[in-house]
């Protein structure tokens, strides 16, 4: 008995291992993709090993440099008070991308959650569970955003409680409208005749069919996030210098885009460069995880 489930275990680790590499070897063609992936890495490397690669603190002010345009010695110039413009944006990608990150992730996992039982339960759980996410949705995201952030005050945990608040009813719809329709489908109904428990069925066997378009709207639903961030840097929420966060470096650039143009255009090209990869990596992981590219 036990050579016969230690045989079953090394089956069920095989058929995982296979499909990830299939994923993967689907995603490997898709070039565009790859550089997405790539680019992606890379930024995520510069991020953790921050101190590695920043030349300068990114808070030491310099008032010998201010205003400094890139040459040799700071390549990317100094902001109003002789900070490197490089190093910022180096330690910057720390704080955009674990809000964008951490933000879209919970407010997914939620919505999966909620929307897998709204869906999957129906009637009167259904009717009032939608009817509360409707009047929630229909605050549009970013107003949403700006009031909790003001109410909540300026911050890193704070911006990323109102990303996350606004993000939720998106995944909750999502995951309720794939609910509904799984949970007539075959497999569901073999379990139920198993007398299999309701959020057993739900979350071991439903949810897991219903996962790939989470995974991939995650993804680019991160990069959506960071530029919602770095808008409500812009207007004076959110995270606030002197902490070195892209939307906070723009914010803080706006009063010298005519003289200093660099001070805006770097954290831009940041944003924008992060952004694409996660697009464009997220565009080929929906074409890998498609059923229908199988074949």
């Amino acid at each position: 008995m036990t050579k016969v489930s230690a045989e079953n275990t090394k089956k069920k680790k095989y058929k995982k291992q296979s499909n990830f590499v299939q994923v993967f070897k689907r995603l490997s063609k898709n070039p565009t993709a790859m550089f997405g992936l790539i680019l992606l890495i890379v930024i995520s490397i510069v991020a953790i090993f921050a101190p590695v690669f920043a030349p300068y603190s990114p808070t030491k002010m310099d008032l010998t440099s201010m205003y400094a345009t890139p040459t040799m010695k700071h390549i990317c110039g100094c902001d109003e008070v002789g900070r490197d413009i490089l190093s910022r944006l180096i330690y910057g990608a720390r704080y955009s991308l674990s809000i964008g990150l951490i933000a879209d992730v919970v407010s997914q996992v939620i919505g999966v959650l909620v929307g897998a039982y709204i869906g999957y339960t129906g009637g009167k759980v259904d009717l009032i569970g939608m009817r509360i996410v409707d009047i929630w949705a229909s605050i549009p995201s970013t107003l949403l955003a700006i009031l909790i952030s003001a109410t909540l005050g300026a911050g890193y945990v704070n911006t990323i409680i109102a990303m996350l608040i606004s993000n939720v009813p998106g995944g909750i719809r999502s995951t309720r409208a794939m609910s509904l329709k799984e949970r007539e489908m075959d497999y569901l109904e073999a379990a139920r005749s198993l007398n299999a428990g309701k959020f057993r069925i739900m979350y071991k066997h439903m949810v897991p069919n219903i996962i790939s378009p989470t995974i991939v709207g995650t993804t680019m639903g991160i990069g959506t996030t960071i530029c919602s961030v770095a808008g409500l840097a812009y207007i004076g929420l959110g995270v606030q210098p002197p902490t070195p966060e892209w939307g906070a470096m723009l914010a803080s650039g706006r009063d010298y885009i005519m003289k200093y143009p660099h001070m805006i255009t770097f954290p831009g090209i940041a944003i924008a460069m992060t952004v694409l990869a996660l697009n464009l990596f997220g565009d080929g992981l929906r074409d890998a995880l498609d059923p229908k590219m199988k074949n």
